[in-house]
């Protein structure tokens, strides 16, 4: 769980609100130029699995598809799956919104604050760069302490890119990500008030039970 706000918030706030010129000529390739993992050309087997959309029905009637990458973060998609599979995001607000930036969710008490009651996850970064649109796991300081909460990016923001895991992209409904009430938090915060997979979960990956025996052997504290 997370102990503080200020370690909730992708952590690395100014670097990724002061991405400099520089770092933006370092990252100067459009889109069609990246590679195929990187530019989004999702396989065709994902993509064909239902499985993985993840769909928000928000309070202002908007409705968010999202296509989970579960060959760039097949943990943290897992646990995206589940925690969508029981309802946790249900009534959930995005708590956390930064014009040009991102809009963060995924925190049961809505301060930052918050996760669930499975264990964090360790870190699946990749090639698959913070375009706009990329939906992603917020964490501490840690870099293996995402747990729940995420972010969608409102502009590209290269800066973040392997440092933080990204699960996915939004296929459709970036209108509706554009109208996620701002604020650090919100005065009226958007709502979730639902989220769910497109089709039954999918077993959990092989190395998940690697990664719950580990959790079990750390000391609490």
């Amino acid at each position: 769980m997370f102990k503080s706000l200020g370690k909730v918030s992708l952590g690395l706030t100014a670097i990724a609100l002061a991405a400099s010129p520089a770092a933006a000529q370092d990252r100067s390739k459009i889109e069609s130029e990246l590679p195929a993992l990187s530019h989004g050309r999702v396989p065709a087997e994902i993509a064909q699995d239902p499985a993985n959309t993840l769909t928000f029905t928000l309070d202002n009637g908007g409705i968010i598809d999202i296509q989970l990458r579960p060959d760039a973060a097949p943990l943290h998609v897992h646990r995206i799956q589940t925690l969508a599979t029981q309802g946790f995001y249900d009534g959930q607000i995005f708590h956390r919104v930064i014009p040009g930036f991102m809009a963060q969710g995924g925190d049961p008490q809505g301060t930052g604050m918050g996760g669930s009651d499975l264990p964090d996850l360790p870190a699946e970064f990749s090639t698959l760069p913070h375009l706009r649109g990329v939906f992603a796991m917020a964490r501490a300081e840690d870099v293996n302490s995402a747990n729940s909460q995420f972010y969608i990016m409102l502009a590209p923001k290269f800066a973040l890119d392997e440092n933080y895991t990204v699960v996915g992209r939004v296929k459709r409904g970036m209108n509706t990500v554009d109208t996620i009430n701002t604020g650090e938090p919100p005065a009226n915060p958007t709502k979730i008030m639902s989220a769910r997979i497109g089709g039954p979960l999918p077993a959990a990956p092989a190395v998940a039970a690697t990664v719950e025996a580990a959790a079990e052997e750390q000391p609490e504290g």
